[in-house]
């Protein structure tokens, strides 16, 4: 004995009995009654209608207690160290007096923006002696000014 479940209320359909819709993709639909059918060609949404087995899931209605009461796990923070800094470092760091910890925050900003300043100048100063090059008459390509090798004349012939 096959058993169908309604495709709109999800409630069983005994042999003999339902209707069946086929859509015009050959999607096959079954259908308790004329109810679920007309509650389907209008497009209600199941899990708004209250009698549906859809809406009682989504609701939790009609589940037994002891199925309901599910125990959750707790998390378990667990500290591991990161690479490049093992967890001692770690935990020196969080010891360590806010105060002094902005200090080292701020030397570490300004050594970095001076490295940064003396790069740019560096690559100014590169500049500045590449256009002097070009203003003497000497020209170079930018595959030149990048530093690639000089092509090399032809010895035969």
């Amino acid at each position: 004995m096959r058993v169908y479940e309604d495709s709109f209320s999800g409630q069983k359909i005994f042999p003999g009995k339902g209707k069946l819709y086929v859509r015009g993709d050959n999607k096959i639909f079954r259908f308790q009654n004329g109810k679920t059918e007309s509650l389907f060609l209008q497009r209600k949404n199941p899990r708004r209608i209250a009698w549906t087995n859809l809406y009682r899931r989504m609701h939790k209605k009609g589940i037994s207690e002891e199925v309901a009461k599910k125990r959750t796990r707790r998390t378990v923070k667990h500290q591991r160290a990161i690479v490049g800094a093992s967890l001692d470092v770690i935990k020196e760091r969080r010891a360590q007096r806010p105060e002094a910890r902005a200090a080292a925050r701020s030397a570490a900003i300004t050594a970095g923006k001076e490295k940064k300043t003396a790069a740019e100048s560096k690559k100014k100063m590169e500049k500045a002696k590449s256009a002097a090059g070009a203003a003497r008459g000497k020209v170079t390509s930018k595959q030149g000014v990048k530093g690639a090798p000089n092509k090399v004349a032809a010895n035969s012939r």
